[in-house]
């Protein structure tokens, strides 16, 4: 058969849609038809129910478009992460109860709640001072959750809330020691006595701060000292590594020559240690003041360092201030016995960036 017969004959087929074919033509019909096409080599079957549609190609992209299934944006890692916002009830009672412990170490948690510095902390626990749960704790690295585990220190319980962070920079007066000792009647923190009376009023529903000084000053040397309830603040700016330096003015009582100045910045031994100062200067002579005066700055800050670099010299200190911290200088207009909060930029100053 050729293909002019082929041809014919699938021109009896009847195609109603491209998925469902009605045929016309007989079976036997087709068998024979097929069997002289397939018997044929110079003829071509073409099979009549696949259509040749030629379409552009923007046809064929909004087709595919189309039909092609949509696929979801994936979530995002902070979809997937973050709890589900419920109410504010609803995420206390799920955090106080479902919420995976944050435990701590203990000298942390104490530091963080302003009971003292972090060496002062541990110097607590190694001495039976602090329990956990009813037992005393000697470890300061045993992990705890203030939240759960009752923590007493000297007998007192450590709030399961902890008070907001308080910086303040105070000019101490002469006769202040910075103990917050009972059995001392002249602490820094009495000068505080006003401002933690205010506190409820300033602060409703926040429990009240522990201050304690960030180093000390003799019960003889004036000027700025700061006090805070953050230990993990105390800890840096005190600690040696912190590389802060300390400005203090020495008033001498007598001349001072040049020999004195050289004796100074060649330095001394305190505790075992050799402290060299940053720097020594003969400040000019004012009016109003007859005796003369040394600028001394050291980084040190061990317990009576500058007292110790000017008698090492031969000289006698009349009295002795402090005016600067790190970048932090005392304000000139701050009087005796005064204080200020401390605000970032001052904070910044001192090395430390508030959270």
């Amino acid at each position: 058969m050729t293909a002019t017969a082929i041809t014919t004959a699938l021109s009896t087929f009847h195609i109603s849609k491209p998925h469902s074919l009605t045929l016309t033509l007989t079976h036997l019909h087709f068998r024979t038809l097929l069997s002289h096409s397939l018997s044929s080599p110079s003829s071509h079957f073409i099979t009549p129910w696949i259509q040749q549609h030629t379409h552009s190609p923007r046809h064929l992209h909004v087709t595919a478009a189309v039909n092609s299934p949509t696929k979801k944006k994936p979530k995002s890692t902070k979809e997937l992460t973050s709890e589900p916002r419920y109410s504010k009830a609803a995420r206390r009672f799920y955090n106080e109860n479902f919420k995976e412990s944050s435990s701590q170490r203990l000298s942390k948690v104490l530091a963080a709640a302003g009971v003292a510095s972090r060496r002062s902390c541990e110097e607590l626990i190694f001495d039976g001072r602090v329990t956990v749960n009813g037992s005393v704790c000697n470890t300061p690295q045993t992990r705890v959750d203030p939240k759960k585990d009752m923590i007493y220190v000297n007998g007192n319980r450590l709030p399961k809330k902890l008070p907001p962070k308080v910086y303040l920079a105070l000019n101490k007066p002469k006769g202040y020691i910075c103990s917050a000792g009972e059995s001392e009647t002249k602490s820094v923190l009495s000068l505080f006595n006003d401002y933690m009376k205010s506190w409820d009023k300033r602060n409703p529903g926040q429990p009240k701060p522990r201050l304690f000084t960030v180093g000390r000053l003799d019960v003889a040397t004036t000027g700025l000292i700061i006090v805070t309830n953050d230990g993990e603040f105390a800890q840096k700016i005190s600690h040696p590594s912190s590389g802060l330096s300390k400005e203090y003015i020495a008033t001498i009582d007598g001349p001072v020559h040049k020999r004195h100045l050289i004796a100074i910045s060649e330095g001394t031994v305190v505790d075992g240690v050799r402290c060299i100062p940053d720097a020594v200067e003969l400040l000019p002579q004012q009016p109003d003041k007859t005796r003369p005066r040394l600028r001394i700055v050291v980084h040190e800050g061990r317990n009576h360092e500058v007292r110790e670099l000017v008698k090492s010299a031969g000289l006698q200190i009349y009295s002795l201030k402090r005016i600067r911290i790190g970048a932090f200088r005392l304000p000139p207009d701050l009087l005796l016995s005064k204080y200020i909060e401390l605000k970032p930029p001052q904070l910044k100053a001192l090395g430390w960036d508030e959270k």
